[in-house]
């Protein structure tokens, strides 16, 4: 477990309230016709978390402080304003997704919630060792399995189910391309690239695949299976659904599913805001200079610790303002979507650049990242002309 502990928690945080509403709200609304982007994310995952893990341990630094040494502040102040864009919005919806879960299972208000939750990811991050509390995410991650059972549960055929994936019938419609961008931002998302970097640099030790392998498989298999179970749901409106409705997708387990629903969302947000959080702050440190690190303590790295304890304090406040969670969190992968393009450029640059690392990536790592690159243009440019053209 010690020894792929980084990947798990990598590929669980990847799966956050947002990536599971995500594919929730796109199941219901296209069924399993955007099944096949959850597959196709899975080697292309392996090699952004392998390439990123890479460059934070080789060269001790983060990401974007590698790109501030490499091409400048300006490069490092735009990607880390994209992270800021993308993460703030997924903290705010996030916190609000934990808190009406928590307030389904304990039947309390759900304004009760956010700042407790607020206060145990400021505590995680400033007071407590990294490698304990990346130790305790790691097991959080499991609640996330009950999709995979629900998902065997709802599927009737399994050579049907493989065909409608596999072979999707896809519709000519602007939201479907961005219900693409929406599934492969949710997966792909910035700040989990930036954590693979910083996270390794804190963590120490040797990059193993292994770790790259189970966290992505975990990510798009779960992501796969709410896809499926979603895809089930009864008389649903998509462009209205709420988290408590969101929770038909687990219907098949009866009285339990409403449980297992809320138990995913606060065990996958509880694993996803401290990385959020931390990775967001990484970025605007690094790109301005400063020490950032979560296994000094605060006072030590003065910066950083504020902008975590700020963030924070913003996300709270922002949840006295009522808003439709699933909506804001459906929109924030889209901008993770197109956001994630320039850095996956930059991972590209930096982990093939032999006077930043050791060696090269492989022809199937370049060819995956490259691919996607390219892919996540083509899906936001056939959103955008899709649109147009209506």
């Amino acid at each position: 477990m010690r020894g792929i502990a980084p990947g798990i928690i990598a590929g669980a945080a990847d799966l956050d309230p947002a990536a599971v509403l995500t594919a929730t709200l796109v199941g219901a609304t296209f069924g399993l016709a955007v099944g096949w982007v959850t597959l196709l994310c899975v080697p292309i995952l392996q090699s952004f978390f392998h390439s990123s893990a890479r460059i934070g341990q080789e060269t001790g630094k983060g990401l974007v402080r590698v790109l501030r040494e490499r091409f400048g502040r300006k490069a490092a102040f735009a990607l880390a304003a994209m992270v800021v864009t993308v993460n703030i919005a997924m903290i705010v919806a996030d916190l609000a997704a934990v808190s009406e879960a928590l307030s389904s299972l304990t039947r309390q208000p759900p304004y009760y919630f956010p700042a407790v939750i607020a206060f145990v990811v400021w505590a995680v991050l400033a007071m407590g060792h990294y490698k304990h509390a990346a130790r305790a995410l790691g097991w959080l991650s499991l609640f996330l399995f009950a999709y995979i059972g629900a998902a065997v549960v709802v599927t009737d055929s399994f050579q049907m189910l493989a065909r409608e994936i596999f072979i999707p019938r896809i519709p000519s419609r602007p939201d479907y391309a961005i219900a693409v961008v929406a599934v492969f931002g949710s997966l792909l998302t910035p700040d989990i690239i930036i954590w693979q970097s910083s996270s390794r640099r804190d963590l120490g030790g040797a990059h193993h695949d292994s770790e790259a392998r189970v966290g992505c498989t975990i990510a798009s298999m779960i992501s796969l299976s709410v896809i499926i179970c979603a895809s089930a749901m009864a008389d649903v409106n998509p462009d209205a659904l709420t988290t408590s409705q969101a929770a038909g997708a687990l219907q098949r387990f009866g009285e339990a599913g409403p449980v297992l629903f809320a138990l995913g969302i606060v065990g996958s947000g509880l694993v996803a805001l401290p990385i959020l959080v931390a990775s967001m702050c990484f970025s605007i440190a690094e790109a301005a200079g400063w020490e950032a690190s979560l296994n000094k303590e605060p006072w030590k790295a003065p910066g950083f610790f504020i902008l975590i304890s700020a963030v924070l304090l913003v996300a709270v406040t922002a949840n006295l303002i009522g808003f439709n969670t699933v909506r804001v969190l459906y929109y924030s992968q889209v901008l993770a979507g197109i956001f994630v393009i320039p850095l996956m450029l930059y991972v590209i640059r930096l982990s093939n650049d032999v006077s930043i690392v050791s060696r090269r990536n492989t022809f199937w790592q370049n060819f995956w990242l490259g691919g996607a690159a390219g892919g996540m243009l083509v899906a936001n440019a056939a959103a955008i002309w899709l649109w147009l053209a209506r």
